[in-house]
């Protein structure tokens, strides 16, 4: 049998070691890809909107980072939820990485209280906060409906279970004394039924927490005449305080939607975004990154997020901690 000669045999060596080199470089680099979980609500809602224009500034980031060899390769997805408690709680169980949530709830399960009453999170984190929600008592035109006292008695929709709108209600219905026998007719619809059983004349009203403008707002009161109206009386008034931190009034401009012929008072939340002390603190600077690093575009991927502010953003409606990657980024801009 011949005899490799030497050099061949060195040769073989070495592109076997730079083939097992590459296979090497190619599975770490797979290795520092990773799949970012946003929870966020119903798919007509601005939480829908808001998780996945976060997605979409973090692929942004991860097209030009490759092209400079910066190697940071994250994917994200942002998945229609039942809304805020559903994803606080998928949140501190490890199975989303981040979740849009209404800044009461986010207060109530980093200070333990409501339906985390002597179950503090303290493993929550806040990332940063995104636009204001109106608290929004939408009413079909036939209603007869002027008010909060107004309800009594008629057909509404309390939400989902597990949406912050869901929640939201519950408390201001203990607040006021009421319970379910309160109405005529109590159903539990997503955000996207709602609007719908609104205009068939199946319920008579629901109270929403949402951003503005919203999609599903405006389809009722295009379709079918429903008016937003005024939530300032005793009860606002009782909960717009130091001791809520997480409400403030809000007003609701004319000309908004179709039939908001006068501005409309309210109070409200902010949406924020917050995820757990377990993810990482490289993958939060990254997403805090992609975002704040892109402000002027985010603002422009929804009405509701023209008028953000990063100095606002990482204050507002936060009771929760920073996470330690929100922070270093913030630090490297001299925001904090």
């Amino acid at each position: 049998m011949k005899r490799q000669k030497p050099s061949a045999i060195v040769t073989a060596l070495t592109i076997a070691s730079v083939f097992c080199l590459a296979m090497a470089s190619g599975q770490q680099a797979v290795a520092k890809s990773r799949y970012i979980s946003i929870g966020t609500g119903g798919a007509s809602g601005v939480y829908f909107a808001a998780g996945n224009a976060i997605c979409r500034l973090v692929h942004k980031e991860a097209a030009e980072t490759r092209k400079k060899t910066r190697k940071r390769g994250n994917r994200c997805a942002a998945p229609a939820t039942p809304g805020s408690v559903h994803n606080i709680a998928q949140v501190m169980t490890n199975n989303y990485d981040f979740g849009l949530a209404q800044s009461d709830w986010q207060f109530h399960a980093a200070n333990g209280r409501n339906l985390w009453a002597g179950r503090k999170q303290s493993k929550l984190r806040a990332v940063f906060s995104v636009h204001p929600e109106p608290l929004q008592i939408i009413v079909s035109a036939k209603s007869g409906i002027k008010g909060w006292e107004d309800l009594k008695g008629k057909r509404i929709n309390i939400g989902n279970p597990g949406s912050g709108q869901r929640g939201t209600m519950a408390y201001l219905m203990k607040k006021d004394g009421m319970s379910l026998k309160s109405f005529s007719k109590v159903s539990e619809l997503t955000s996207t039924e709602q609007s719908r059983s609104l205009c068939k004349g199946e319920i008579d009203a629901y109270v929403y927490t949402v951003g503005v403008p919203n999609a599903g707002v405006s389809s009722v009161a295009k379709k079918c005449g429903a008016k937003i109206v005024n939530f300032d009386n005793d009860l606002a008034k009782s909960l717009v305080t130091k001791e809520h931190p997480y409400f403030s009034w809000a007003t609701i401009p004319k000309g908004t939607y179709k039939t908001t012929d006068t501005n409309v008072t309210t109070f409200g939340v902010m949406a924020t975004v917050v995820t757990s002390s377990d993810v990482s603190a490289d993958v939060v600077y990254e997403v805090v990154r992609a975002v704040m690093g892109n402000i002027e575009y985010f603002r422009s991927l929804n009405p509701a997020f023209a008028h953000l502010k990063p100095k606002d953003m990482i204050k507002n409606g936060l009771s929760a901690p920073l996470h330690e990657g929100a922070v270093r980024y913030y630090k490297e801009r001299g925001w904090m």
